[in-house]
């Protein structure tokens, strides 16, 4: 199985997910300003959408979008949260943070004029918010770690970076995923440095 990514974006959810569940895979890092896979290989060819995370599979099926590859490497390895409604509690919180947090930001680096950017941040906050009463123990759906956290653990770490006020809930969240040998391997793989070390 061969993963996409870029360092530093949305597709590290995916890749944490990957280590977390000890799925066997061949990661290659693109460029997606150039365009091009690590090898020199047009990522066209991989992903003609040009965007990341892409898994493809050893038959060749592509398949793309945060939601469903999470949704996917989660039922793989049992990273769904328990109970009757445990993957449909799971798929809200990753269509919320792929739509009402990683959307806005993407748009806030891209924003025209100062206004829109206080405004977005404004609007992120809100989300941050609601997202952080969301939480129901030591991660945001129980007490054992799933999808959720790996993709909100991207979005935390961007907000960190951006300076945007955290949620003491998620401030927590993030420190507890930051801890896990999955997103420590993650890390070093794509060049960052943890931040929400105590």
């Amino acid at each position: 199985m061969d993963f996409y990514y870029f360092p530093k974006s949305s597709s590290q959810a995916a890749h944490i997910l990957l280590h977390e569940a000890a799925i066997e895979h061949r990661a290659h890092k693109v460029d997606i300003f150039s365009g091009t896979v690590e090898d020199g290989r047009p990522y066209a060819l991989v992903n003609p959408n040009g965007y990341v995370p892409a898994l493809v599979f050893p038959d060749g099926m592509l398949l793309t979008e945060n939601v469903a590859i999470l949704d996917w490497i989660a039922a793989q390895a049992g990273l769904v949260p328990p109970g009757e409604r445990g993957r449909t509690r799971q798929l809200q919180l990753l269509a919320f943070l792929s739509t009402e947090v990683q959307k806005p930001y993407v748009r806030s680096l891209f924003a025209s004029d100062e206004s829109e950017k206080v405004e977005i941040r404004a609007t992120l906050v809100k989300r941050f918010n609601w997202l952080g009463e969301q939480k129901q123990g030591e991660y945001l759906l129980g007490a054992e770690f799933c999808a959720a956290d790996a993709f909100a653990y991207g979005m935390l770490r961007w907000a960190a970076l951006d300076g945007i006020e955290l949620p003491t809930s998620l401030t927590a969240l993030a420190r507890r995923v930051e801890r896990r040998t999955s997103v420590a391997m993650v890390l070093a793989i794509e060049d960052e440095a943890p931040l929400f070390a105590a």
